[in-house]
């Protein structure tokens, strides 16, 4: 059977598991729908958090971006995993035992304020409208080449999908569906890894492979890579090209992000008990740290591939990948100089923005019975980047993806790998919608509109909200502002500056009020999108170029900055407004109590 064939069957079995899932553990209560009715194993928890926490930008994207940028990629592995050890230590025991459902209930009742409650809610929907984006766009990037169908298509069945188990299972049909992800994107990824790396050095273990001679002997595997890069004038892909105030400001951004991220702070109520919290943050780490430990092999294998096999070789001789993905308009060759042949060379970046756009695949002309070919059958472009010699335009999200192909593995593999993307993707998304409907039903409406609205009436707004946010979501998959990872990054930035320094605060000060949350959140994260914004996209047709960077820090780690910024307004406006009343005082306190004097449970009385 071909690759179509495969994917069908298994990405079609993969969804038919989802979907009963779904209905065998479908909510009946706002409990279930919310933390699952507080009833899920540790295990099985942290098994759902690695899921929703391996987005796909873990999965499609990382690798690709580490196959470009060399050893500045590994900021991206430092940032993620250390902000899981971080949220395990820092944070979640003590929002567990304070007994909320989400981050807005948290902020609005230590805070004692509903406009501290309704900041939170407007930025919790902010970063996981960002975050979706980057998922959507992760579903039509797969479905588009493995399906060969539109992006627009595949996001389409992707929001199907996914609306239908959220909104009927709620956090109890998707904790158990991500089970189920788990198990598939895990094993997706493992395989081809493990196939590449026998392949090259003759190992199966890919986080030995990386580091093991080529199976001819000749050089290790990445020495080999350093070789072809700077034989092509790259820089060694071993070497660093960032500002080391970047690379810091990113890694920290993803770290103070990961804890401020409401779609995996929530997963930590969905357990019985504080001490169960602590333990699903030790296996969801220790299950994400076998795909984190396993990308940067995966990224030197695709890497190593890719250059061998499309390098300097004549268009009518690739091989049938390259030109199944050039469809997809996410990889495209540009005869510049005539001679029918692919140079691909450091004149000028891999990855070119076309002007007065912020696309950055290249855009083809539109498909027809009668598409327009060049001279050597290539498919043209509407306008070409020529910036450069360089010749060969390739998306990142499509490294992970093509890499079974490029490594010419069986086609049941290639089909494994577009069903554990979509896994991937689709995790995310789930838990980020149920987020959402949370915010606008629980939060905004429940709790602070309507408190006489219904449990019953309650769920339907909740699933109502689900239903809204995925046509959205579903918008910004078809119109990405960036690569998937980038995108992600924006996301960890804006959890960055808003949400952390509230709840570490509000976690270890008693003196912090609302007056100074509210300034500072508002603070943190006007500035960061700001700043974002005028890089990535510019006001009233002005853009910042890089050479603006404040302190060299460009738009996916400025969340450091705002972060700050969130830090010294919150304390500053604490210190020169009134102080919490004694029953917050004393909220607080009883928080941060070890188990023995307080119980194993939650927090207690609760501050309307």
């Amino acid at each position: 059977m071909d690759i179509r064939i495969w994917t069908y069957i298994l990405v079609g079995l993969s969804f038919g598991l989802y979907i009963g899932i779904a209905i065998w553990t479908r909510a009946r209560s706002t409990g279930d729908f919310y933390v699952a009715g507080t009833g899920v194993p540790k295990i099985a928890n942290g098994m759902a958090t690695g899921a929703d926490w391996m987005s796909a930008a873990s999965f499609i994207s990382m690798a690709g971006m580490i196959s470009f940028m060399g050893r500045d990629g590994s900021v991206y592995l430092m940032g993620l995993t250390g902000g899981f050890v971080l949220l395990a230590l820092l944070l979640a025991p003590y929002l567990r035992r304070f007994g909320k459902f989400t981050v807005p209930d948290f902020i609005g009742d230590r805070y004692a304020s509903r406009t501290a409650r309704l900041v939170a809610i407007a930025c919790a929907i902010l970063v996981s409208f960002t975050y979706i984006a980057g998922q959507m766009r992760g579903v039509g990037v797969v479905f588009s080449r493995f399906l060969e169908i539109p992006v627009e298509g595949g996001v389409v069945i992707g929001m199907v999908i996914v609306l239908f188990y959220s909104v009927l299972g709620g956090m109890k049909g998707i904790t158990y569906t991500q089970v189920a992800q788990y198990c598939v994107l895990i094993f997706a990824y493992m395989v081809p890894a493990i196939f590449i790396s026998l392949m090259l050095t003759g190992n199966p273990i890919p986080q030995f492979g990386l580091a093991a001679d080529l199976k001819d002997g000749s050089a290790g595997l990445v020495e080999n890579l350093d070789r072809l890069s700077q034989e092509l004038g790259f820089a060694p892909y071993t070497s660093g090209t960032k500002p080391m105030t970047d690379v810091f400001a990113i890694a920290l951004v993803l770290m103070v992000g990961t804890a401020g991220l409401p779609h995996v702070i929530v997963r930590f109520y969905t357990v019985k008990k504080v001490s169960d919290a602590r333990g699903s943050a030790f296996w969801a780490l220790l299950f994400i740290a076998i795909l984190y430990t396993t990308a940067p092999a995966v990224s030197v294998f695709a890497r190593t591939n890719l250059l061998q096999a499309v390098s300097n070789t004549a268009y009518v001789e690739l091989p049938s990948w390259f030109k199944q993905w050039e469809k997809s308009g996410l990889i495209a060759w540009v005869d510049k100089d005539g001679d029918g042949t692919v140079r691909y060379d450091a004149s000028g970046p891999a990855i070119e923005k076309h002007p007065g756009t912020t696309k950055v695949a290249p855009v083809f002309a539109p498909p027809s019975s009668k598409e327009t070919r060049g001279a050597s059958g290539e498919r043209l472009l509407l306008n070409p980047p020529s910036a450069s010699t360089n010749e060969l335009y390739v998306d990142p999200d499509i490294i992970v993806l093509a890499n079974p192909e490029i490594a010419s593995l069986p086609a049941w593999v290639v089909g494994l790998v577009a069903a554990g993307g979509l896994a991937a993707a689709l995790s995310t998304a789930a838990g980020l919608l149920l987020v959402i409907s949370t915010s606008v039903a629980h939060d905004l409406v429940k709790r602070t509109l309507r408190p006489s609205l219904t449990e019953k009436g309650e769920l339907a707004l909740a699933r109502l909200s689900a239903g809204v946010a995925v046509i959205i979501a579903g918008y910004f998959g078809v119109n990405p502002p960036g690569f998937v990872v980038q995108v992600v990054a924006f996301a960890f930035g804006l959890a960055a500056s808003s949400f952390f320094p509230a709840i570490v605060l509000g976690i270890f000060s008693k003196r912090v009020n609302w007056q100074g949350a509210v300034s500072g959140m508002v603070a943190g994260m006007l500035f960061t999108l700001t700043y974002i914004w005028y890089f990535c996209f510019g006001f009233f047709g002005v853009q910042g170029d890089p050479s603006q960077y404040l302190f060299g820090i460009s738009p996916e780690g400025i969340g450091s900055i705002g972060m700050l910024i969130n830090f010294a307004v919150t304390l500053v406006v604490s210190r020169f407004t009134g102080k919490p009343s004694a029953e917050i005082e004393m909220l607080v306190e009883r928080v941060r109590l070890p188990r023995a004097a307080f119980g194993d449970g939650d927090a207690g009385p609760t501050v309307h």
